[in-house]
């Protein structure tokens, strides 16, 4: 019977991680298990940064972006001597076991500590929704609708000036932004890694926007693909469309998370729990067709999350 947990945050931050910590922590202090917030992610474990949870510890939380525990970037975890000495932090406050909520190379840390002999159970906290196995990532809704808001705004001032507005968003291995928030948003085109960049192909699209008599123009495109400066003088030039490009970058990372991401990370922290109370390790939590499950982390690293198909026919129909 396990009785003390830890809960670290690692990576960039999600709106929607605090719910999770503070599922993870009510739901070990129900069960009459210690648990302990990790400040730092794994750099933090290493260096002990440990915080004990009351039912106090995690009031007011679960409605703000960011995450309380902090996050910082510690390549050296990879060192199997550096995670010795983590693990030897934990056991100076009997912590048996870790929840670690981030993306993938969170997950490898994971993975790493349960093969080492610590218990460690990952939770999908990312906006881009790139992880395998899970329907939907903590944080993806909200920095969805923080697009799909900005959007809306772009739209007004594109429609009053007759120009085409491109927008960079976050999300480059995993296109889920870009297409939900372009499907919302009414835009003319959206680009990303499935799609793939043919800068002939978009300009003619535009092209024939202008020839149909739309006054304004929306482009949605992730981050890494090209630069949208350039882009957009590209487009000026070649269809006439006053054009300007926006980034929008980590605007989209914070705010207070949406009723779906607090629900999806309260779950995902209470289902944590749970399966370290079975004694089980090397599992990251999912929600697959509204239902919270596991899988082994070993699995989910082996392949890629791959987008909706679907989505992207429909939205070529949508223009």
């Amino acid at each position: 019977m396990v009785k003390c947990i830890g809960v670290l945050t690692s990576g960039g931050d999600a709106p929607g991680m605090n719910a999770a910590i503070r599922a993870v922590a009510r739901t070990c202090l129900n069960k009459g298990i210690e648990v302990y917030g990790v400040r730092l992610g794994y750099k933090g474990l290493h260096e002990g940064k440990f915080m004990k949870f009351d039912r106090h510890s995690t009031r007011n939380i679960i409605n703000n972006g960011g995450t309380i525990l902090k996050s910082a970037r510690f390549p050296e975890f990879k060192d199997p001597e550096i995670r010795k000495e983590a693990i030897e932090q934990m056991k100076k406050v009997g912590m048996e076991a870790l929840v670690v909520i981030g993306g993938d190379g969170s997950y490898n840390g994971a993975l790493k500590l349960t093969e080492m002999g610590v218990n460690c159970i990952g939770l999908p906290g990312t906006i881009d929704n790139d992880i395998p196995d899970t329907d939907f990532t903590i944080g993806f809704d909200t920095a969805l609708n923080t697009i799909v808001e900005a959007l809306d705004r772009l739209r007004d001032t594109s429609s009053s000036h007759q120009r085409c507005t491109i927008l960079e968003v976050m999300g480059r291995r995993c296109g889920d932004l870009a297409i939900n928030a372009g499907i919302a948003a009414g835009a003319e085109l959206v680009i990303t890694s499935d799609t793939g960049y043919d800068e002939d192909k978009i300009i003619e699209r535009l092209k024939q926007s202008k020839a149909s008599d739309k006054d304004h123009a929306i482009v949605v495109i992730t981050e890494h693909i090209t630069d949208v400066n350039e882009l957009a003088k590209k487009v000026e030039a070649a269809t006439g469309f006053e054009t300007r490009a926006n980034v929008l970058g980590h605007l989209q990372r914070g705010g207070r998370p949406t009723a779906r991401d607090r629900v999806l990370a309260s779950r995902m922290g209470v289902k944590a729990v749970e399966l370290l109370e079975e004694g089980k390790g090397g599992l990251c939590v999912g929600e697959v067709h509204g239902q919270i499950t596991a899988f082994p982390i070993t699995e989910v690293l082996s392949h890629k999350h791959v987008a909706d198909a679907g989505i992207y026919e429909d939205a070529k129909k949508l223009r």
